[in-house]
C-alpha cells in the first residue's frame, strides 16, 4: 500500500469504527493515488496478526511490524481478466482459509435518486449505458466494497467530483448488490 503519513487526507487518522471499514478506507486512499480511469481491483484481506505469526517475512515486506495495530491487511491480487464481466469473474474466485475477507474497488457512473424516472423504455443494455453516461446529472465514482466471510460489508465511496478522503462515504448498504456477490466468493 502507499505511505499514507505524508497525504494531509491520512485515513489512519481518521476514526474508523471497525478493522474492516478502515481496510476500506485504506484501499480507497490507495486506489485514489493511483488516479483515475483504472480496470477494477482485487484485494484479499488478511488477519493482520495472524499473517505476522504465519509468515513474519511477509508480513515485514508489507510493513507490519509487532506493533502494527490489530487489522486487517490488504493484499492486491493479480489483474482482473481483460474483457470479462465482473461477475462471470466473482463467481470463478475461490479463497483459502487464510484470508479473512476481500475487497474490489471499482469505477462506475451513478445517477441521482428519481433518474429512473426518464429511464428509456425497453432499452437495450448498450442504450441504457449510453443514456447513463449522457445523463447531465451522471456522478462518477470509486466504490471500493470489502466484506468479511462472517458477512460483515463495509463500503467506500468517493465521488469524483469530491476526490479527497475526508469526503469519502462509507455504510454497510451504499452498494448491496456488489457486496453480496463479493461475499458469494466465500460460498
Amino acid at each position: 500500500m502507499s505511505d499514507a503519513s505524508s497525504s494531509p487526507d491520512d485515513v489512519s487518522k481518521l476514526p474508523a469504527a471497525t478493522p474492516l471499514t478502515r481496510a476500506a478506507l485504506e484501499i480507497d486512499e490507495y486506489a485514489a493515488t493511483l488516479g483515475w480511469d483504472l480496470p477494477a481491483r482485487l484485494f484479499a484481506l488478511v488477519d493482520s496478526a495472524a499473517l505476522r505469526k504465519a509468515d513474519p517475512r511477509v508480513a515485514e515486506q508489507l510493513g507490519l511490524s509487532d506493533s502494527t495495530e490489530a487489522g486487517l491487511t490488504p493484499v492486491e491480487q493479480d489483474e482482473l481478466p481483460a474483457g470479462m464481466e465482473l461477475d462471470k469473474f466473482l463467481a470463478t474466485i475461490a479463497w483459502p482459509d487464510a484470508v479473512a475477507g476481500c475487497a474490489l474497488v471499482v469505477e462506475r457512473l451513478m445517477l441521482p435518486p428519481g433518474a429512473e424516472q426518464s429511464r428509456p423504455r425497453n432499452a437495450s443494455d448498450a442504450q441504457l449505458a449510453d443514456w447513463v453516461a449522457n445523463h447531465p446529472k451522471r456522478e462518477e465514482v470509486r466504490i471500493t466494497a470489502a466484506v468479511l466471510r462472517d458477512g460483515k460489508k463495509e463500503i467506500a465511496l468517493r465521488l469524483r467530483s469530491k476526490d479527497v478522503a475526508r469526503e469519502v462515504l462509507t455504510g454497510p448498504d451504499l452498494v448491496p448488490g456488489l457486496t453480496e456477490a463479493l461475499l458469494a466468493t466465500f460460498a
